[in-house]
């Protein structure tokens, strides 16, 4: 059998060439490539790989600290990590056990984080949980979920805790001030965000910092007059208060009688600005600066100084208050009892409303309401203090004989504690009626006369006799020290006139007498215990608050150590 040669097909030319074509051009189209994708579409293309891994963040600026007249520390702001999510990279890349493990560490219902993420998945930022302790967030970032990340904020702590919530307020989750000074100085103790280029990667973590942007401005720090172991004293002692009367709140403010600084300003019920729970709208407000009230007998003393500056009247002046009782047209003024002829600084001493109507009707018309207005009654204090009420004194003096004889004896108009604490600082600063304020060193008004020195001594001298035995406060008597004060116990208004059984127990005082460093209003509204009259119910807080500052002062006693037991002689509504 013979073979055949095979016949070996030689492929064409034209095939080789175009082959060897093919291969010379591929490198020509990849590095026209090349430059079209450096030089012609490397701009668009390098922003497009920044969208997905370069980002700007904002850092966040430390808010100034809150410091008392001594530095120490009232509201400080430390820095905490806030678990935040890309709910599309979180949705897409992350497995169920770690979606159900993340929800669990951060206390939500797996469920709802997911349906929070999914209706957020357009977004590419989305707050988890705010202001996390440490150990949670290490524990949170150890699962490494696809799209979970920390954001570092800070976080507003007030170490006095409610001691001084009413006085600093409180910030947001933000850090912004929501209240109190918080709020009044928010530009002054915020500062500038800072912001910064990061670099991320697929999981959304940051893995390189690219470039500072703007570095933050920190917040410049707050200093006030309060003295924070008075503050602490000053609280203690009005809850106490509060509670041994069921009352259903109460205030205090106290002054430097020197400089018209605020050392100590508290309310009851109080809250923890710590505690977001605690923040209601009824337990947040500051009394002392928001409330006002008709303040009743502590009002006397200005009805006296308008009586001294008549020339027609001395503190020996004689005054009938027989039979205890007073008609004034279809009115009725009365006295718990009938207490006879009294001098002036009887009808302090005795808290007579008898004694105080007929002054006031014996002076000029409008002589009262002269001395309210020039006591700054019926206006701001400028303590600029968020929320501060004006109080009310009518524009102009009334005619009518029972509205003049109810004004002498603290009817017909209202203030606030600090509008009060201020007027009766006139009468301890001999004369002088200070600018109150809250911040250390700040410019304030200066002090304005609204009396004479002499005036001022007059009514210290009368005022007393009102903490001595047969006054009406004794409770506010401190051991070796001479301490003037009034009492007032005013019923509540209510639709219609003022209530049988409701009452707000006053206490405006000021030690030591013979000159006064401190000057101190409280007021414990609607006592429900046995006692109501101001005397056994503000009184004691007085001699508390005051006799510790005193010491703590270093105060030199103006008075023999004598023993302060003794009976309360009422009067009025003392």
């Amino acid at each position: 059998m013979s073979h055949r040669p095979e016949t070996v097909h030689k492929p064409p030319a034209w095939r080789r060439g175009v082959v060897l074509v093919l291969l010379l051009a591929l490198p020509l189209v990849l590095m026209a490539r090349a430059v079209s994708l450096q030089l012609l579409e490397g701009d668009f293309l390098q922003g497009q790989g920044d969208q997905r891994h370069l980002r700007v963040e904002s850092l966040p600026a430390h808010r100034g600290t809150i410091h008392d007249r001594h530095g120490e520390p009232l509201a400080i702001s430390a820095p905490v990590d806030s678990v935040w999510a890309d709910p599309g990279v979180t949705l897409d890349e992350a497995d169920p056990a770690q979606l159900q493990a993340l929800a669990g560490q951060l206390g939500l219902d797996a469920a709802t984080l997911r349906a929070d993420l999914e209706a957020r998945r357009s977004r590419e930022f989305f707050y988890l949980r705010r202001h996390v302790d440490p150990a949670l967030a290490d524990e949170v970032m150890s699962l490494e979920v696809p799209g979970v990340a920390l954001q570092r904020e800070y976080r507003r702590f007030y170490p006095a805790g409610e001691v001084t919530g009413h006085v600093l307020g409180f910030t947001d989750i933000d850090d912004r001030g929501q209240e109190g000074l918080e709020l009044a100085y928010e530009d002054w103790l915020s500062g500038e965000p800072g912001a910064k280029r990061v670099l991320r990667d697929r999981l959304g973590r940051n893995i390189e910092d690219v470039e500072r942007l703007r570095e933050p401005a920190p917040g410049r720090d707050l200093h006030l007059t309060i003295d924070k172991r008075l503050q602490y004293i000053a609280y203690r002692e009005l809850k106490a208060a509060v509670e041994r009367n069921d009352a259903l709140g109460g205030s205090l403010v106290l002054l430097d009688v020197k400089t018209g600084d605020i050392l100590a300003m508290v309310n009851q019920p109080s809250f923890n600005p710590n505690r977001r729970q605690d923040i209601t709208g009824g337990r947040y407000r500051n009394r002392a600066v928001t409330d006002i009230y008709e303040p009743g007998s502590v009002m006397k003393p200005f009805t006296v100084l308008a009586a001294l500056r008549s020339g027609r009247y001395t503190p020996d002046t004689p005054v009938e208050t027989e039979p205890g009782v007073m008609r004034v047209g279809t009115h009725t003024v009365r006295d718990v009892r009938n207490f006879g002829e009294l001098t002036v600084t009887g009808v302090l001493r005795k808290s007579s409303n008898v004694g105080a109507a007929r002054i006031a009707l014996d002076l000029d018309d409008g002589r009262v309401w002269q001395v309210f207005n020039e006591m700054g009654l019926g206006r701001p204090t400028g303590v600029a203090f968020p929320g501060e009420a004006a109080g009310f004194v009518s524009a102009m003096p009334s005619e009518r004989p029972v509205e003049r004889a109810t004004l002498a004896f603290g009817y017909g108009l209202s203030v606030t504690n600090l509008q009060l604490a201020r007027a009766y600082a006139a009468i301890a600063a001999d004369g002088m009626l200070p600018a109150p304020g809250l911040l250390a060193d700040a410019e304030r008004q200066p002090a304005e006369r609204v009396m004479t020195a002499e005036h001022a001594r007059q009514l210290r001298e009368m005022l007393t006799e009102v903490t001595r035995s047969g006054g009406t406060a004794t409770q506010a008597a401190i051991p070796g020290y001479q301490v003037a004060g009034k009492t007032g116990t005013s019923r509540k208004a209510v639709a219609g006139g003022y209530a049988d059984s409701r009452y707000i127990s006053t206490f405006a005082g000021m030690a030591p007498a013979s000159d006064p460093r401190f000057m101190a209003v409280i007021t414990i509204d609607e006592p429900r215990g046995e006692d109501y009259y101001a005397g056994p119910v503000a009184g004691p807080v007085f001699r508390a608050v005051v006799g510790d500052a005193l010491r703590l002062y270093n105060i030199t006693p103006d008075a023999p150590v004598e023993d302060a037991g003794v009976t309360v002689a009422q009067g009025g509504r003392p």
